[in-house]
């Protein structure tokens, strides 16, 4: 196995879903429908708008990792999936007091069932062709 793809591949899942998560923020903050970023979000029809694209996003991360491994595709999803699952919780602590509570919790437990579903739809593709 080459290590160098193996880690490519688990580093363009989790920078699928960085860049576009960062990059959607800074838009709906740019153009003021989302709150400056480090002023908190406290707002639930907000939050959960997040949830949907973060989720969307996570699951795109776990398509693409599992696209780019060179073998064993979701053993590279679950890699990222347990990485992800760690950022989030990590994220938890980190913005505590940014939003309401439930949301950064909500996008630790559920980051590495996303990952799986992006990687498992990409594998049943896969199967089918």
């Amino acid at each position: 196995m080459n290590k160098g793809k193996s880690i490519w591949a688990v580093a363009a899942g989790f920078l699928t879903v960085v860049v576009l998560s960062i990059a959607t923020d800074t838009i709906l903050e740019t153009i003021g429908y989302f709150p400056p970023i480090g002023t908190g979000l406290f707002n639930t029809k907000l939050l959960l708008i997040a949830f949907a694209y973060r989720s969307i996003y996570t699951i795109a991360g776990g398509y693409v990792t599992a696209t780019v491994a060179p073998q064993n595709p979701m053993k590279h999803v679950v890699i990222l999936g347990w990485i992800g699952t760690a950022a989030g919780i990590a994220g938890v602590f980190a913005g505590w007091n940014l939003s309401d509570h439930w949301y950064p919790i909500a996008l630790a437990a559920t980051g590495f069932l996303f990952t799986w579903i992006g990687g498992k739809i990409k594998t049943r593709n896969l199967q089918s062709v």
